[in-house]
């Protein structure tokens, strides 16, 4: 006698995952140009280094001056808005208040779960490409304001 599973075979035994990697956009209120310097992209990397401990791997990255692009793969216990809304905090303390006031962001921001590594190198590749296509430099490694903070793999 031929017994029916319970469940169909791809749901046993169940996988578990790590954490998503999401891959996360925000912008400047009025696109103003306004963050392309040296003090936001220090602010940027010293929040990522500072919240590492807490859970927030941010990776790759890049600061164009009026929106940010970057990867970032939280703890369980981390919420992106949160993180998101503390780093938009975060940037706002090291801008000039006599270039720009606030509020300084656009509200929200565009997050998109990464489902496969071609997805991330093909999501990295364009982002590393914006400098170049915005006119602002010939080589993307010219820019000064994008890297890699920490190394996260797509698993």
């Amino acid at each position: 006698m031929n017994r029916v599973p319970k469940h169909p075979p791809r749901l046993v035994p169940f996988q578990k995952y790590d954490s998503p990697l999401w891959f996360v956009t925000f912008g400047t209120r009025n696109r103003s140009p306004i963050l392309a310097s040296q003090s936001v992209h220090e602010q940027f990397v010293s929040f990522a280094l500072k919240n590492a401990q807490h859970g927030i791997a941010i990776g790759k990255y890049v600061i164009m001056p009026d929106h940010i692009h970057f990867f970032i793969r939280l703890a369980p216990d981390c919420k992106l808005g949160a993180t998101v809304g503390f780093l938009k905090k975060s940037l706002s303390a090291v801008l000039n208040p006599n270039e720009s006031a606030a509020p300084h962001w656009q509200p929200g921001f565009f997050d998109h779960m990464l489902r496969c590594a071609p997805s991330y190198s093909e999501k990295w590749e364009y982002v590393y490409q914006n400098p170049v296509r915005a006119g602002l430099v010939a080589n993307a490694d010219e820019w000064p304001y994008s890297g890699q903070i920490m190394e996260i793999r797509y698993s």
